[in-house]
């Protein structure tokens, strides 16, 4: 059945940036404690909120907030061009808001985001963009897509969740978008199959093809 919508994760996905995101964590959470290695970046640390990284790294803190900031930041000032949203990408987010509406989900601050899709020239294809400013629980907690679905409904009437394709690259955004009846495809490269198991399916590259496929 073809898809009525199209929702990506941001980092790792939409923007090639996973590498980016742990160097800079890393970087910010060595000022404070140990800093976590690739393995337990990754095992521990990817597909979280912002704010979730910081707890689960450093426990409850008064200066969370503070840190969250100084990560943020860092991270804005290598990404600001959008060059982690190559021309292939930007040719498939507007190949598929063509087609259908499209949104994004993600455990990312709007700060972070923004300045991305705006440099990519991108920002006004997405009929959504939901960040952990817009909800109470990140993922693998499916609140985010939800929001999402509510926002797409205004695009799409009746809309309903299992018509909802979504591309993630972690196992918590995997779990998110299954706990909210949506179809889910796992992108390989963050992480492995194994830890991609949940996704409906596994998919290596997202291309012009894929969204010909998913909106038939």
């Amino acid at each position: 059945m073809p898809f009525r919508a199209l929702v990506f994760d941001f980092n790792g996905t939409l923007s090639d940036d996973e590498d980016v995101m742990e160097a800079v964590t890393a970087k910010v959470l060595a000022r404070h404690a140990r800093p976590p290695t690739h393995r337990e970046y990754i095992d521990r640390l990817a597909g979280l909120s912002d704010e979730m990284m910081v707890r689960t790294w450093l426990g409850d803190r008064e200066d969370v907030d503070a840190i969250v900031a100084e990560r943020i930041d860092a991270y804005r000032r290598l990404v600001h061009d959008g060059s982690t949203v190559d021309e292939p990408m930007r040719e498939v987010v507007r190949a598929a808001a063509a087609r259908a509406p499209i949104g994004i989900v993600s455990g990312a601050a709007l700060a972070e985001i923004q300045p991305v899709i705006d440099a990519a020239g991108i920002a006004e294809e997405f009929s959504c963009v939901v960040t952990s400013d817009d909800v109470l629980e990140g993922k693998p907690h499916p609140e985010g897509y939800l929001v999402a679905l509510g926002l797409l409904r205004g695009s799409a009437a009746g809309l309903q969740p299992g018509q909802v394709a979504v591309i993630e690259d972690t196992e918590a955004g995997v779990l998110a978008a299954r706990a909210a009846g949506m179809y889910c495809l796992g992108l390989l490269g963050t992480m492995t199959a194994d830890r991609l198991s949940a996704a409906d399916e596994l998919v290596e590259t997202i291309d012009l093809a894929l969204v010909e496929r998913l909106f038939g």
